[in-house]
């Protein structure tokens, strides 16, 4: 049971509770927010002081508009940041910064003001960004091969490392090697798009595009062999990365079944697949780089076909085709027969009441058939007789 003493206490703290949180005040928000493009990469956002406020007891939180944004910390009062627009797919985004109290005091945060920033020209239209490393040999892994599908505008192409300092914005640099052909635009440039992250200005006089190079590779070549009950697949890993493990999506399809998409982890052992030796088989790969790596990835490579779809065995079908008619018969003959013979195998039972009666109306006719049938001769036929009288004249000689 709670003392006197104990509840007092729990009152008292209750209240001094109580009082703070009445007594908590809104920290002022940041003002005067501005930006500046430092290049086509990276912004530069900045505001003034909140009035009132000790110096260097505040400082401040900032994220773009979006609720899967990442919230950043900083005791200036500014920030830089790099925007790509092919990242977002628009050439405009909105940051929140607000003020937070430092030593944690009971001061809420402030209001969160908004700034939108927007690209010093418009996204020009480009589709399909491609970037391929060169793997002819490990000292051409620097070189790449860009290329896009432009819009209406003709777009040049320049580089740097991605990052805000002041070494890597110095950086850019312009393809000197462009080429084109029918359906695509693109550029040889040095650049070593594995070890490093590349950010790529396509540019135009009306507008701009940005985005993070991905650095893509050839579909290693699939080998197919034939090893007891599998199929083994192998594959010649690429020449970059080697200490690291290569992640395979395999597709296949057999006869006309779906296709069925595996993931396989490898170092360069093969893998092995059940095989269905009735079947032919249609599979194709790509290879992507594992989480403790800068992402790599190529596109499906060719269709590689292996085995043959052999003539399905006709016994089931056979079988289910002919033995429901054979059933069929079967029932038909059999209700024919039941029909025809069914006062023999179900006879009509009579009422045991009718035979007992019946049977006592049988022995009284016997009883009286027995009292009226004693013996009567008989009769015999008889022949009439007829009797002439002789006459005296008439004298009947007798024979001597």
């Amino acid at each position: 049971m709670t003392s006197p003493a104990e509840l007092c206490a729990f009152l008292t703290s209750t209240a001094v509770i109580m009082v703070c949180l009445c007594n908590a005040e809104r920290l002022p928000p940041p003002t005067g927010l501005s930006y500046r493009w430092i290049d086509a990469f990276t912004v530069n956002v900045s505001w003034q002081e909140p009035r009132g406020l000790p110096a260097g007891d505040i400082r401040y939180e900032y994220s773009l508009e979006d609720p899967k944004s990442h919230v950043e910390l900083t005791t200036l009062t500014h920030f830089s940041a790099n925007l790509l627009t092919e990242e977002t797919g628009s050439g405009s985004w909105t940051y929140l910064v607000w003020t937070v109290s430092k030593n944690g005091d009971n001061l809420e945060d402030s209001t969160k003001v908004p700034k939108t920033i927007e690209t010093p020209k418009p996204r020009a239209q480009v589709e399909d960004i491609q970037c391929f490393v060169n793997l002819n040999n490990e000292t051409k892994a620097k070189e790449m091969n860009c290329s896009w599908v432009p819009g209406n505008q003709a777009l040049y192409l320049s580089f740097r490392i991605c990052g805000h300092t002041h070494k890597t914005i110095l950086g850019l640099k312009n393809c000197v090697w462009p080429y084109s052909n029918a359906m695509r635009k693109g550029c040889y440039l040095k650049a070593d798009g594995v070890a490093n992250n590349i950010c790529m200005l396509l540019e135009s006089e009306a507008g701009q595009s940005t985005f993070k190079l991905l650095p893509m590779i050839d579909p290693p070549e699939l080998s197919i062999g034939e090893e007891g009950d599998n199929l083994k697949l192998s594959w010649t890993l690429p020449p970059i990365l080697k200490d690291h493990p290569w992640i395979f999506m395999v597709c296949s399809r057999k006869c006309s079944h779906a296709e069925v998409c595996q993931n396989y982890t490898t170092k360069g052992e093969p893998w092995f697949m059940p095989y269905d030796k009735s079947c032919r088989y249609e599979l194709r790969s790509r290879v992507r780089t594992g989480p403790s790596v800068p992402p790599i990835f190529s596109q499906f490579g060719q269709v590689v076909f292996y085995g043959n779809n052999l003539p399905a065995d006709k016994t089931l079908t056979v079988v289910a085709v002919v033995l429901p008619i054979i059933l069929s018969v079967c029932i038909f003959l059999s209700c024919y027969c039941f029909r025809r013979h069914s006062s023999i195998l179900c006879p009509v039972i009579p009422d045991p009441s009718a035979i007992f009666k019946e049977m006592m109306m049988d022995g009284n006719k016997d009883l009286k058939s027995t009292m009226g049938s004693l013996y009567t001769p008989v009769p015999e036929p008889v022949e009439s007789c007829k009797v002439d009288t002789v006459t005296d004249s008439i004298v009947v000689p007798l024979n001597s």
